[in-house]
């Protein structure tokens, strides 16, 4: 027997729940505000009970610490965000699923944190979706193993002078390891997820693969998932676009199916990195902005403010356009001179080769297109010479390699090379 408890504030009013829980049934509750009473009810049902909204947050807060599920064939977690993707991966996944929405650390200065995947908004949409189909959700307040896990890697990066990407690392480390987590807590054969990405087989094991829309392919972002774990997700939008997926919401008479695009770097909370990281450890600190030579050309607020490839924003005026070289965190100096002093060649990367490849495709930043490159194993990650010069390459960002279609590595930048 096992007791848990859990409570909710909003606009002054105040909920609580606390249960009794004997392995998988609860054999006493005390709860107001909710449809029905939750003694003899399995966590599962109860993860399903609907009623007053403050009254549901705090019987989730009180469920998700313990939830649990006896294993059945065909139950899928399915990760919720609030959105219309991850909306109608719930519906691909049928009578037996189970959401499943993290609610992570936001900034609470950041402007905008009704629209990040994570905010009590979007837990509070997902369940909703969920209820109205007659399915469970949990939700899992993982704030502060979030704030350590990304946020505090993501401030560190940048005042060594990196540019790192806060969604690779989440993505591909932090919430598909909870996700699985829970989802072998819920009894669920697999994670099935709204990104758009594909898995495949490809010489001879499971792989990541490009979504088939152009457009809106997040195999980028995902590339840091372990193959070893593909056999245990799915994601069911992966041959369609988005154009299909809110035409299926629409179908099914979701209220999320015209719901805005959450934000990449959630955590952000709709605000300028620049702001966030100056309020969460880098203060202002002023600095010399240099050319190729050693020249100061003008003046900084501090070196993290800029990022290798940035052209707007330096406030230096020049006879042609000048673009950030480089910030070296020691000097608090910025290197600026121009674009063709950004070519890189050689690319070194901390990481993992999925497949043994002598050529591939590499991205080096989301928005990017591929650049053919030679690859070479090297201690702790891999080595590119790269078939045309690269510009903009940042340490920290990531480096994702392609075979056609399929993900056949992914590391982080170290270090970036003219020859």
């Amino acid at each position: 027997m096992i007791e848990t408890f859990g409570d909710a504030t909003r606009d002054g009013e105040w909920a609580a729940v606390r249960l009794a829980v004997d392995g998988e049934t609860i054999v006493e509750a005390h709860a107001e505000g909710l449809d029905r009473p939750l003694a003899g009810l399995t966590l599962l049902e109860a993860a399903a009970v609907g009623g007053d909204t403050l009254a549901v947050d705090a019987l989730a807060a009180a469920l998700g610490p313990v939830f649990r599920a006896e294993p059945r064939p065909g139950r899928a977690a399915v990760a919720m965000s609030g959105g219309v993707d991850s909306a109608v991966a719930l519906l691909r996944a049928g009578p037996n699923a189970v959401g499943v929405t993290l609610r992570l650390w936001l900034d609470p200065n950041g402007p905008d944190a009704e629209r990040a995947c994570c905010s009590p908004e979007s837990v509070i949409a997902a369940r909703e979706t969920c209820h109205r189909l007659g399915l469970p959700h949990v939700t899992l307040d993982l704030r502060d193993e979030f704030r350590r896990a990304v946020v505090t890697p993501f401030v560190r990066g940048y005042a060594r002078g990196e540019t790192p990407n806060p969604c690779i690392r989440c993505n591909g480390g932090f919430r598909f390891a909870e996700l699985l987590a829970f989802a072998r807590r819920a009894g669920c054969d697999r994670l099935a997820t709204g990104h758009y990405a594909r898995i495949d087989e490809h010489r001879g094991r499971l792989l990541l693969h490009r979504g088939a829309d152009p457009a809106k392919d997040q195999s980028y972002m995902l590339a840091r998932l372990d193959p070893a774990e593909l056999g245990r997700v799915w994601f069911p939008l992966g041959d369609q676009d988005k154009v299909a997926t809110r035409a299926e919401a629409e179908r099914a008479g979701l209220e999320v199916a015209q719901r805005l695009e959450s934000q990449e770097a959630c955590f952000l909370a709709g605000d300028d990195y620049r702001a966030f990281l100056g309020r969460h450890g880098l203060p202002p600190q002023e600095g010399a902005i240099v050319d190729e030579q050693g020249r100061e050309l003008g003046r900084h607020e501090g070196f993290w403010r800029f990022t290798p490839g940035q052209r707007k924003g330096i406030g230096v005026p020049a006879e042609r356009p000048l673009y950030v070289l480089g910030a070296d965190a020691a000097t608090n100096a910025v290197v600026v001179g121009p674009r063709e002093a950004l070519a890189r060649r050689h690319v070194a990367a901390s990481g993992r080769l999925y497949s043994d490849v002598d050529r591939a495709d590499v991205k080096l930043r989301y928005r990017s297109p591929a650049v053919a490159a030679q690859v070479s194993p090297a201690p702790g990650g891999f080595e590119l010479e790269l078939d045309e010069p690269a510009f903009g390459v940042a340490p920290g960002q990531a480096a994702v390699l392609y075979e056609g279609d399929a993900v056949v590595g992914c590391g982080l930048v170290s270090s970036a090379e003219a020859d």
